[in-house]
Order: C-alpha cells, then structure tokens, then sequence
C-alpha cells in the first residue's frame, strides 16, 4: 500500500497543504482552526512520511511524530495550565518536521534525473513548505516574544495565526506590503532569513531544475 502511494508522495502533500493554506476561504476560521486544521496538519505528516519512506531512520522518527501530535490533537490540551507547554512542543515539532521535509523535498528534486510531473509538483511543495516552516518560525516568536510584529490585528488567537501565516508567504515571496512589521531584533532577523530562504529557493533550485529540462529537451530532440 505504502509502496504504492509512494509514486503519489507530492501530489498528496501539495494537496494537503493547499487546504491548508486556502480552507479559510470554504470554512468559517474559527471553525476550520478548531476542527479542520488540526486534521489537514495530520494528513500532512502522513504524506511528508511517504517522502521519507526510503530513509528508514527518519522514516521511524516521523511515525513516532505523526503518533504525538495525533495524541496531542485528539485529547486536545488536556488542561488549560499546561497548553503553553502543549503549544510548544507542537510548534517545535512542526518547524522540526517541515525543516526536514523541505531538505528532502529539495534532495529529491536536486538529484533528479528527469524532470517530470513529480519533479514539478516537488518544486512548488517545496516552496510551500518553506512557507509554513517561516509561519511556524513566526508563530513561535510571537508565542516567546509577545508583540514582535506589529500590524497585527487584536482579536482572536485563530486570527492572529491567519495574519502570520499571511506575512510568512509575503516575506518568502519578497512583497512585502508593509501592513505588518517586524519590530524586535529577533523579529527582524527572521524577517531577513525568511527572505533569503526564499530568494535562494527561487533562484538556485528553479534555475537547476529549468537547466535540466532544457538539457532533457535538448537530448529528446537530438535523438
């Protein structure tokens, strides 16, 4: 089964992680934070596990991981004095997971010999997962560090997680629309790494994957 689903990896987990960067715009945010997150960010692990599947230690490392935070999620913060250690452990684990998905995604898509479907789809998962990797950085910071962005907007906990997410991709993509800023040193230095994970990913992975498929056409054509 495993086995099977593996030629499917990156389809499975950009589709993972569009709903879970677009299912606000089906689903009520309060309700899609509560209910539907939770389950997107699992079905995520499972799928970064088939990305993994041919590297045993890490193989292990993510099933033991995909067991915690289903736990975690489904006994869902047991008391309310121990959510801050729950909402660490959880964001730890998920900046661990997507910094390693990520360089294997960029593995994968760096030795590939052919430039297919696979290698496509692994090319923008990839730069999604740089993504979500930033929001969780962010989140973090704003987690231990409490007002290092400004322009965020005080309300709910739900929509302060939309707003972060929001500025992850801005600054990955180099926008930058300037409604929330970085105003604490550590705020700004992620700001600046965020920037140039991006700029790198873009200009260096795009620019070898683009090189082989020009070479690949080149071959077909002279064969």
């Amino acid at each position: 089964m495993i086995d099977r689903l593996y030629d499917y990896r990156f389809e499975l987990f950009l589709s993972s992680q569009i709903f879970i960067l677009f299912g606000t715009i089906l689903v009520p945010i309060d309700w899609f934070e509560v209910w539907i997150m939770p389950i997107l960010l699992l079905c995520n692990i499972a799928s970064g596990i088939l990305l993994i599947k041919k590297k045993k230690h890490l193989f292990r490392l993510f099933i033991a991981f995909f067991v915690i935070a289903f736990v975690i999620n489904i006994t869902g913060f047991l008391e309310q004095a121990v959510n801050s250690i729950s909402n660490s452990i959880k964001l730890g684990s998920y900046f661990i997971f997507y910094g390693i998905v990520t360089i294997e995604i960029i593995h994968q898509v760096w030795k590939a010999k052919v430039v297919g479907k696979n290698v496509i789809l692994g090319l923008i998962s990839g730069f999604i997962s740089l993504g979500l990797l930033s929001f969780f950085l962010c989140l973090t910071i704003e987690m231990f560090y409490p007002n290092s962005f400004s322009g965020l907007i005080e309300s709910t906990g739900t929509d302060m997680t939309e707003q972060l997410m929001y500025y992850s991709y801005i600054t990955l993509m180099t926008i930058g629309y300037g409604d929330i800023l970085p105003i604490t040193p550590i705020a700004q230095k992620a700001a600046v790494f965020i920037g140039l994970i991006g700029q790198f990913y873009l200009v260096i992975l795009t620019a070898i994957v683009v090189g082989k498929y020009i070479n690949q056409s080149s071959e077909h054509s002279n064969s």
